[in-house]
Order: structure tokens, then sequence, then C-alpha cells
């Protein structure tokens, strides 16, 4: 009866020392996606054709 306790014994005591020894390497954790930033054109160049066609048409009134 001691030698069926004996190796009762040693086998749940392998099986715990093997659970996770044929287990790959965790994967690392993936890094992040970088943020993008995207700048918005700025405002400035809005008003700079209509105040050339402004121009053109004031200089070609003027010549009349």
């Amino acid at each position: 009866m001691k030698k069926i306790a004996l190796a009762a014994a040693l086998s749940v005591a392998a099986t715990g020392a093997f659970a996770g020894g044929m287990a790959p390497a965790p994967m690392p954790a993936p890094a992040p996606a970088p943020v993008m930033v995207e700048e918005s054109p700025s405002s400035s160049g809005g008003f700079v054709i209509p105040l050339l066609l402004l121009a053109v048409v004031a200089a070609v009134a003027a010549t009349d």
C-alpha cells in the first residue's frame, strides 16, 4: 500500500513539474501604433486668390 501511495504522490508532483515546461515562450506585447497627427492647412491661403482677383478687377476698372 505504501508503494501505491508513493507512486501517486510522485505522479502528482511530476505532473505539476511538467505542467508548463512544454509551452512556448510567451510573446511580448505588441507595441501600440504611433499616433499620426495631420496638420490642417492654414487659413491664410484662403484669401490670397480672391484678393488677387479683386486687384485684377480693380486694375482693369482703373484703366477704363
